[in-house]
């Protein structure tokens, strides 16, 4: 009977982020703000390493693969929210819910892992700079690259058909403003227990692997900087450092309360305001703290625009 139930069911309602008042109004105007602006940084940013040879080293690659997730991330949820909000529609089509679930968890994989190959890539530049050649080459990094997304397409694909044959019936209302995998959990009209258990323990894994890798490297790095007699070494050592460090912080510690507590301690309005701040700000903040910290970036994006001119 649940079966047939959940078959009836073709749509789901999102609760949404906006309400019609004129705070919210503020709030929509800022967020097709942000929206405009994380477009033109993150695209700004992949030009500017596609085109200058300079920065055609794993490094800079691996930049241009976070501002991509940015953007395809961005364009998974924001557009939806603004459409909403102007139509005055909450209502998303089941197919249009598993599609962003998979997004939401392939891209989110997707960023964990390369977070975690971009530390052992910096661990390899400062620990070991005469070996860099043959430890990072572009060759290894399209194996990278490739292993990234192949993995978090892979988990995601997992979750979101597991996630979609389970049976909804009763409330169709998701107390969120997208389709994220504990939200849609909580409609299901099935004991999820065991499988959020599951969900908790692939997480888990996808999540501490490439950690342990960033608390290794930053270790090691750390250790190499103290032992370094040039103050010029060290500071362009933190320099390096400082923004992939800056970046993991954002975006782990959301991710980590997101995905590592047991459902029963979630609560719609806390899921609201983190999913916020690493589906909207973080996407945001990003390019800007790579290129404005990074000297290379910016003389890049002179020269860029030198041309232009």
């Amino acid at each position: 009977m649940t079966h047939v139930e959940n078959h009836t069911i073709t749509e789901f309602i999102l609760l949404g982020l906006l309400q019609y008042t004129p705070t919210h109004m503020c709030l929509f105007a800022l967020i097709i703000i942000i929206f405009l602006f994380t477009l033109t940084g993150n695209s700004l940013l992949i030009l500017v390493i596609l085109v200058d040879p300079n920065l055609h080293t794993p490094m800079y690659l691996f930049l241009w693969q976070l501002s991509l997730i940015d953007i395809l991330f961005t364009l998974a949820i924001v557009p939806k929210i603004m459409t909403d909000y102007l139509l005055h529609k909450t209502v998303i089509s089941i197919s249009g819910c598993g599609t962003q679930i998979f997004l939401g968890l392939a891209l989110g994989g997707t960023e964990c892992i390369l977070l975690g190959l971009m530390s052992y890539d910096r661990y390899v530049a400062i620990c070991k700079p005469l070996h860099y050649p043959l430890l990072m080459n572009l060759s290894l990094f399209k194996q990278m690259a490739f292993s990234s997304w192949t993995s978090g397409v892979f988990n995601a694909l997992i979750h979101t058909v597991y996630t979609m044959r389970f049976p909804f019936c009763g409330s169709r209302e998701i107390h969120h403003f997208y389709c994220e995998l504990p939200s849609v959990l909580h409609l299901s009209c099935e004991d999820t227990l065991t499988y959020e258990t599951g969900v908790l323990i692939s997480t888990t894994i996808l999540l501490l692997i490439p950690f342990s890798v960033i608390l290794a490297s930053y270790t090691l790095i750390l250790v190499t900087i103290i032992r370094m007699t040039s103050t010029e070494g060290r500071k362009k050592a933190f320099s390096t450092c400082s923004s992939h460090l800056t970046v993991v912080s954002l975006y782990y510690s959301a991710i980590i309360f997101m995905y590592m507590r047991p459902h029963s301690l979630h609560s719609p309005e806390e899921d609201k305001i983190v999913a916020v701040f690493y589906t909207i700000i973080t996407p945001l903040l990003n390019p800007f703290i790579y290129s404005l910290r990074n000297k290379e970036v910016m003389g890049a994006l002179r020269r860029l625009f030198a041309q232009k001119i």
